[in-house]
């Protein structure tokens, strides 16, 4: 079976081609950027590179995007070009083409405002949840949801959408976390509730093609699996170690160690039961084995991760942090 991976050169469509090619299928990655795991460099707003692309294939996993830190940095028509318009050629292109299962990479992102309700609880995040997108990145992302339940629901096609939360190595952009926590203690906080190791987000992409045929639409929430319940929702708002010392106790010992702390406050928490129910998808990171990574002095994460490691997403460094934060360009 031949399969088209967008997105080939970035952290996840990196991930998948190496994944997929040690399993021996036939597998064409595109991307704008030239890389190793990269045979057709082009946009995928290139319907003629798009056709080229997907001559036999029969599975799309769609991980191309503008990114959350290209907000700062590109127009909001470069947004709409990437993340709508090819998303658009992309599903026309894989009617024609044939395929049979499509995969899109969507975000947590999409849920914006709903994620942080102010003076609340935290926020218990399931595929339920309405999105209210902040920005022109959540936006078209949740846009491009859409196009995909329409070319489900007029051409058959099979779509699943996998809105994943962070599995980004790069530093945080909030420069107050950067400030109070060492980069892999904050990472290793957020697997409790907003964070997924690499590994476990090419497993849910590998499960979602298998069962997109029989699915025909679905969206689902990728995220590692949180040891929190509902009843934690009030004080991990007001108290989030206290919360997570008794939800999992093991952890004080090895971050004493290292020096590192817990968040003081937790405002959401992403439930992945949906995907593991329906999909049987079955993550093995979390926060519990991260902790026994730290016990064992090892380093916390998946190989996969570490081995496709920091790519950034601009070509330098700006004096707010590793990525800007300034307001959009117009247009």
């Amino acid at each position: 079976m031949k399969i088209l991976v967008t997105g080939s050169s970035g952290h996840l469509g990196e991930a998948l081609v190496r994944t997929l090619q040690q399993r021996s299928f036939e597998v064409t990655g595109l991307d704008r950027l030239a890389g190793p795991f990269t045979r057709e460099v082009g946009s995928i707003a290139d319907r003629a590179c798009v056709a080229r692309s997907l001559s036999g294939v029969r599975t799309v996993f769609h991980a191309a995007t503008l990114h959350k830190p290209h907000v700062a940095t590109c127009r909001r028509e470069d947004f709409i070009e990437t993340n709508v318009r090819g998303t658009l050629i992309l599903l026309e292109e894989s009617i024609a083409a044939g395929v049979e299962a499509f995969v899109f990479t969507s975000t947590t992102s999409v849920f914006g405002d709903a994620l942080a309700p102010p003076g609340q609880p935290a926020a218990w995040i399931t595929e339920d949840v309405a999105p209210i997108p902040k920005n022109i990145y959540g936006v078209t992302k949740a846009a491009a949801e859409d196009l995909c339940q329409l070319f489900h629901r007029n051409e058959g096609l099979a779509c699943v959408v996998l809105r994943t939360s962070r599995f980004f190595p790069e530093e945080d952009d909030n420069e107050a976390v950067r400030s109070a926590y060492a980069a892999d203690n904050a990472k290793a906080n957020e697997f409790l509730y907003r964070r997924v190791d690499l590994e476990d987000v090419v497993s849910a992409h590998l499960v979602a093609a298998e069962r997109a045929p029989s699915l025909g639409f679905r969206k689902y929430l990728i995220s590692a699996t949180t040891p929190f319940t509902p009843d934690d929702l009030a004080t991990l708002r007001a108290d989030a170690p206290r919360t997570a010392l008794a939800r999992v106790p093991e952890y004080a010992a090895p971050y004493a160690r290292r020096g590192w702390k817990m968040f003081a406050s937790v405002d959401r928490v992403y439930d992945n039961q949906r995907a593991r129910r329906e999909l049987g998808w079955a993550p093995r990171w979390d926060f519990r084995r991260l902790v026994r990574q730290l016990r064992d002095d090892e380093e916390i994460g998946s190989e996969l991760a570490r081995l496709v490691g920091a790519k950034g997403y601009h070509g330098e460094r700006f004096g707010e942090g590793p990525r800007p934060v300034a307001p959009a360009p117009r247009g």
